[in-house]
């Protein structure tokens, strides 16, 4: 009941998806949802080519299921982590800020299928004819950079202008089979959730990070914020990010070169590559030069977090669905929880449509 055009494309069990998470999505995390059934993306956007590659060979060797690579075009090594997908025949690729023509192409005639993350049905339509292969939508309730928009308006929009052309993966405020059933109904073949699979056990986030998490019970203080890098983004509220909604403009720069150099030495990346990547950002989404700064090397502000394990230190990028979870399951646990709930729920929606 749960096969879709998502499931046929990935080569996964069940329409659900890992998603992409910088410094939480590593190997194990990827191997356990893929093992369980989903389909689990590697976060590549916050680690150099050398160690990218190793996790993939990784992972290939905690599954033998398909799995895929996230990465975002401005990073200095994309071109690199495009060679790796198809010299190690990894399944699919996530992006958000699409990559050029010319990159998809040579993604898509390596069977490798493409899979950007839209805000706007102008976004999909957009991605489609660039030659994306499935499109994840989503709505304000999801973590990180995200829209306003809510995933139950915004979902039927994108299925409205592409979904006769590419399936449409839901994503935003998902946790459970009654969750997938209803995103199905909108007309989308999947959902796609991070903050669930970065609240199980197979989750590298340290527990301290983690703790914070299970401790927030509302969803109301998961707010959508542009202290960070003048984009909104969703994430818990903190020390860090309060003392960052108080900061003034100079304070911000500051705070933005000093990451940048950080993340310049563990990256490898060179400081013109780091400035082009500004640079880029600042042209494409018309940020001042501290925020493009700070977006580029957004990364080494939630390593603190979500590696180092300093939740006060970091941004913690959630969903507001973390505000109603409170156990920690494994992958496999998880994901059969979620399709038993769904298998269950379509046949309760069948017996109330046709009660004989």
């Amino acid at each position: 009941m749960l096969k879709t055009r998502l499931t046929e494309k990935l080569g996964c069990q069940y329409p659900i998806v890992q998603t992409a998470m910088g410094w939480v999505a590593d190997p194990n995390l990827v191997a356990g949802s893929c093992n369980a059934g989903a389909f689990g993306f590697l976060a590549g956007a916050t680690i150099p080519p050398e160690e990218m590659e190793r996790d993939i060979l990784r992972v290939k060797e905690l599954t033998d299921k398909p799995f895929g690579v996230n990465f975002h075009m401005y990073q200095p090594n994309a071109a690199a982590i495009v060679d790796m997908v198809i010299e190690h025949g990894v399944r699919a690729v996530s992006y958000s800020r699409s990559p050029g023509k010319e990159m998809i192409t040579k993604l898509k005639d390596a069977g490798v299928s493409c899979m950007p993350t839209v805000g706007l049905p102008k976004h999909a339509i957009k991605a489609v004819e660039l030659g994306a292969d499935i499109i994840t939508v989503q709505g304000g309730e999801g973590g990180g950079h995200t829209g306003a928009i809510p995933t139950t308006l915004l979902l039927p929009q994108v299925v409205a202008a592409v979904g006769d052309k590419v399936p449409v993966v839901a994503a935003g405020g998902f946790k459970d089979g009654a969750g997938l059933i209803a995103a199905m109904a909108f007309g989308a073949e999947g959902i796609a959730m991070g903050t669930r699979f970065l609240m199980t056990k197979e989750s590298p986030v340290p527990e301290q990070t983690l703790q914070r998490y299970i401790d927030c019970k509302d969803p109301g203080v998961i707010i959508r914020s542009e202290a960070m890098d003048g984009l909104p983004q969703r994430m818990i509220m903190n020390e860090l990010l309060g003392e960052l909604e108080r900061a003034g403009n100079l304070k911000k720069l500051i705070l933005a070169v000093r990451n940048g150099l950080a993340f310049r030495k563990y990256t490898g990346a060179s400081l013109i590559g780091l400035l082009k990547s500004a640079v880029a950002m600042q042209r494409d989404d018309g940020l001042t030069a501290a925020q493009a700064i700070m977006s580029a090397n957004a990364p080494m502000i939630i390593q603190k977090a979500m590696v180092d394990g300093e939740p006060s230190f970091g941004v913690l990028p959630s969903g507001q669905v973390a505000g109603v979870i409170d156990e920690l399951l494994s992958c496999q646990d998880l994901v059969s929880a979620i399709v038993l709930q769904a298998e269950q729920r379509l046949t309760e929606l069948a017996q109330r449509a046709n009660p004989a």
